[in-house]
């Protein structure tokens, strides 16, 4: 008894301090978040309509190249030649076609005075026709001729960021087969990503009660976010949604539009999308800090003011 008496007393503890946040009430749009790939809007490959040997690369390895820029030559030696031949032919047989008109016009003048025969003329005029249908053939074999020889020239079809070459100089190149490089454009990329079906059919669930409209009516606008931030800074449109669900994975393809004008983007990205499922509404806003959870479902403690 003496010992406890000489104890200090202990004070009582102080009441338990708690952090707490007053919610908000904010216009907020559910969102659903998918994975998804960049894509070019096009692909060209570049190929051969010609068969020869390469003389000449005039470009850089994965440069941006722009329309009509020339990058590739093969050797056009026996294509000039042939366009010279055909030229040569076509005048040959325009200078014939020429002589015949004369005769076809003595001749008839001639039938016209009874002084030469029906016979005598028609074989004039239909000489004169096969002589017009000679020069007619070679004009368009000196057409196929100088068609060939431009196509010696190998020039971009489009702008855009342009690959590794497939063929060195000095290689045969077989017409419509060889692959000499690809070229993709960079002013806009696609987005792919793979909805799955129950978002589907809510969306579409939607669409029939009114209360949204169908994203190919009006725009979607997405968040897209790629592999190294968290932030869905990057924006585009919704412009394409497959006409099946695919059934080994029960998604749905839909497809955005990017603006890639600032080149940081490039196909073959991975990327995560938010999509916005309905409009905006009325909704209490909490911080995440906030939140606990209960076998993943989450929950927040409310805090009471006492009276007294």
């Amino acid at each position: 008894a003496g010992c406890q008496q000489n104890q200090p007393k202990q004070e009582p503890p102080k009441p338990m301090s708690v952090l707490f946040v007053t919610p908000v009430t904010e216009n907020v749009t559910e969102e659903e978040e998918f994975t998804g790939r960049t894509a070019a809007t096009e692909t060209v490959e570049l190929r051969a309509r010609v068969s020869g040997y390469l003389n000449t690369v005039q470009f850089a390895e994965g440069t941006i190249v722009t329309k009509d820029q020339v990058l590739f030559t093969i050797d056009d030696r026996s294509f000039l030649a042939e366009e010279q031949r055909t030229s040569a032919a076509a005048s040959q047989f325009a200078a014939r076609a020429n002589r015949l008109e004369g005769q076809e016009a003595r001749a008839r003048s001639l039938f016209d005075k009874k002084a030469m025969s029906e016979e005598e003329y028609e074989a004039v005029k239909y000489e004169l026709a096969e002589a017009r249908a000679s020069h007619t053939a070679a004009l368009a074999s000196h057409e196929i001729a100088k068609l060939n020889l431009d196509f010696t020239v190998v020039k971009a079809p489009i702008s855009g960021r342009i690959g590794q070459k497939q063929v060195d100089v000095g290689n045969l190149v077989v017409e419509d087969q060889t692959l000499l490089a690809t070229i993709v454009p960079l002013e806009k990329v696609y987005v792919y990503f793979d909805m799955d079906e129950r978002t589907v059919l809510r969306l579409r669930r939607m669409e029939q009660s009114g209360a949204i409209q169908s994203a190919l009516v009006e725009p979607v606008q997405i968040g897209i976010a790629l592999a190294d931030s968290d932030e869905f800074s990057i924006k585009g449109m919704v412009d394409f949604l497959d006409n099946q669900v695919d059934p080994a994975t029960g998604t749905l393809r839909t497809r955005a539009t990017v603006d890639n004008s600032s080149g940081l983007l490039s196909p073959g990205l991975f990327v995560r999308v938010r999509y916005p499922i309905g409009k905006a509404a009325p909704a209490l806003i909490v911080p995440e800090e906030a939140l606990a959870s209960d076998q993943g479902r989450p929950f927040v403690f409310v805090v009471e003011e006492k009276e007294g």
